[in-house]
């Protein structure tokens, strides 16, 4: 996510997107949310089953309920939206651009960098989110 990140901050984006790296900030990202967004991507590592490298875009929906409490040291996605949408942030649309890891690392450790797989799927993924958000805004009625 923070490589897709890097690589769209450095471009000129069109009028009302907005690209920002969380990291494990989840307190920040609720907050952000409450600005009121029709789409929101989110882009991470997730296990699915695949190869390594492998992209797919997710449109997961939130379980309803206030769930935990804030979590404000630790990124949990789930416990930010959940929180960000009990603030009242509408979270009109959600999808999750995600990665599937060669490895996590060590449960206790973790794990820094990236694999060559999922370094080599960076590109396509920073490709994938500007095609989302472009159908997204070729979809939107003109403005004044």
């Amino acid at each position: 996510g923070v490589e897709v990140v890097r690589r769209l901050a450095g471009r000129t984006l069109p009028a009302g997107v907005r690209v920002g790296d969380f990291g494990i900030r989840g307190f920040d990202l609720a907050y952000a949310l409450l600005d009121g967004y029709e789409l929101v991507i989110l882009v991470d590592a997730t296990r699915r089953g695949g190869a390594p490298g492998s992209l797919y875009v997710l449109e997961p929906t939130l379980p309803d309920g206030g769930g935990p409490g804030p979590e404000t040291h630790g990124m949990v996605p789930t416990r930010a939206l959940q929180m960000a949408r009990g603030m009242g942030a509408a979270l009109e649309r959600l999808l999750l651009v995600a990665c599937e890891p060669e490895s996590f690392g060590d449960p206790g450790v973790g794990r820094m960098g990236l694999s060559a797989p999922v370094g080599a799927a960076v590109d396509e993924a920073t490709r994938l989110v500007d095609e989302l958000v472009r159908r997204h805004l070729d979809l939107q009625p003109a403005g004044p």
